[in-house]
Order: C-alpha cells, then sequence, then structure tokens
C-alpha cells in the first residue's frame, strides 16, 4: 500500500470513509489498512452512524489555535475514541479553555500522588476527538508526537497555548560576574518549551523560523535509565523578545496571566 500517513488519516478521519472502502481506495486489504491505522494511533470508529460535522470546527480561530496548543502539551485523547481532558496546576488555564470551547464541563481537584493538587476538566466529544486526530494529535501522544496541520495564520497562537501548556518564560538579573567589573550586571531572558518528543520541538522550532526567521536550539537531556529523555526548545533573549511580541501581539489575546505578566516588560521593546 503506497500512501503517505496525512494521506491515510485524512481518508479515515476526515473523509469518514470505511475500512473496506479505503482498502477498495488503495488496492490493499483491509487488514493492512487496519494495521496501518492502528501504527499511527488513529483509534477505530464504533460502529453504527457517526454524528453529523459540526460547524464550530468547519474553520480555524485565534481561540481555538490556543485550545489546541494547550491540549497538545497538557491534553490527553482517551483510547476510546470520544474524552478528551486537560490538567493543569492553574485553573484560570482550564476556564479559558472551557469559555473558548463552550464546555459545561466542571473542573475538578484530583491529587498528583506527591502531596500536591492539579485541576482537570475532561469532556466527550467524538466529532472535536476526530478532528484532532486528523491534524495530528493522538493518544498516547508524549513520546510520538510529531508536526501539525496548524494554519500558519494562528500558529503563534497555537504556540501560545503550547507555552502555556509546557513552557516557561524565565527572567533573572545575572550578577555572576560583579566579583571583575561591577558593571558585569546583565537581564537574563528565556523562553522554553518542554517536550519528551524531539521531532515535535523541532517542527515547532523549523516553524518559528520560517515564518519570523528565529532561531533557537533544541537540547535533549538523557534522564536516568529506564527514563525518558526530555527535550526543550530554548530562545535566547534577543529572540526571546521577539518571540514574545509576536506570540503577544493583541492586548486582548488569550493567555495565562502569570506567564504573561513575565513577559510584559518585554512587550513593544524597538
Amino acid at each position: 500500500m503506497h500512501s503517505n500517513s496525512e494521506e491515510l488519516r485524512r481518508l479515515y478521519v476526515v473523509e469518514g470513509l470505511t475500512v473496506e472502502a479505503m482498502a477498495r481506495w488503495l488496492g490493499c486489504g483491509a487488514t493492512t489498512v487496519i494495521r496501518r491505522l492502528a501504527a499511527l494511533g488513529v483509534p477505530r470508529r464504533p460502529r453504527g452512524p457517526q454524528p453529523a460535522s459540526r460547524t464550530d470546527f468547519a474553520g480555524w480561530s485565534a481561540p481555538l489555535a490556543y485550545a489546541v496548543g494547550l491540549i497538545a502539551t497538557d491534553g490527553n485523547l482517551s483510547p476510546d475514541g470520544r474524552h478528551i481532558s486537560l490538567t493543569s496546576k492553574d485553573t484560570d488555564l482550564l476556564q479559558t479553555v472551557k469559555t473558548i470551547l463552550g464546555l459545561p464541563n466542571a473542573i475538578t481537584a484530583n491529587s498528583n500522588g506527591q502531596g500536591g493538587f492539579a485541576c482537570r476538566i475532561q469532556w466527550g466529544d467524538r466529532v472535536m476527538y476526530q478532528w484532532l486526530l486528523s491534524i495530528g494529535l493522538m493518544p498516547a501522544k508524549s513520546l510520538r508526537l510529531g508536526p501539525l496541520l496548524i494554519p500558519d495564520e494562528f500558529f503563534r497562537d497555537f504556540l501560545r497555548g503550547c507555552i502555556d501548556g509546557d513552557g516557561s518564560i524565565i527572567t533573572y538579573t545575572d550578577r555572576y560576574n560583579t566579583v571583575k567589573n561591577a558593571k558585569y550586571v546583565y537581564e537574563r531572558l528565556f523562553v522554553i518549551l518542554v517536550s519528551a518528543s524531539r521531532p515535535f520541538l523541532e517542527w515547532s522550532h523549523d516553524t518559528v523560523t520560517r515564518l519570523i526567521g528565529l532561531r533557537g536550539a533544541v537540547i535533549t537531556r538523557e534522564l536516568k535509565p529506564l527514563k525518558h529523555a526530555i527535550s526543550m526548545l530554548k530562545y535566547a533573549k534577543h529572540d526571546s523578545i521577539r518571540l514574545l511580541n509576536w506570540l503577544y501581539y493583541a492586548p486582548d489575546v488569550h493567555c495565562l496571566a502569570r506567564k504573561k505578566a513575565i513577559a510584559l516588560p518585554f512587550l513593544h521593546r524597538p
């Protein structure tokens, strides 16, 4: 069967073809199609009539792209083909997602098993679930997340959601070399996005470079044996300032307030 991953996902998720119809279209057996879909992490649709497409996922928007960024980093797609959840320490972040997606579901507090708590929202939506699959998200995505089908127009909203979900904006005053010269005081700034999937970060980096010409660094750190490596996409001060001004392009964009407060002194700098 000669067909790439995006084509298979499109035929099954977006076009809604059955496995049998895909097999006839691609000139292979139904078992081969099922095996390829499973390898891509695309869950089988339940038997019976499928719900009609919902109008609110007919087109992208800046708020929706932001919510997708949060789901890509802090979210989870259940293997049941229906449920989506998002976990965060920031209740206001989950409330923002509720507002964007029009969710009636409650936000609950759950123990993290280490004496702390995190908040969580879960909702069931087969149409949104299938749409998320069609753009490249998947269950158990942490180690295998790759490039996503995000329109260039909304990529910065998506990336802002990713950074609010699993990134950091770090600033501090560096006085390390003041013993040599009292004037050696530097204001440091870094924007960082963390993921267990290096390909996802490399795609994010390459997209930022293509769109606005910034170059960061993707760094992978090996952890203890039996633990997966963690990678980070990191931008130093000059590029971080440009990146932050690109991300926070309007005063009313959806964002996590505590991270925007860190970015605020660097916005609108020449």
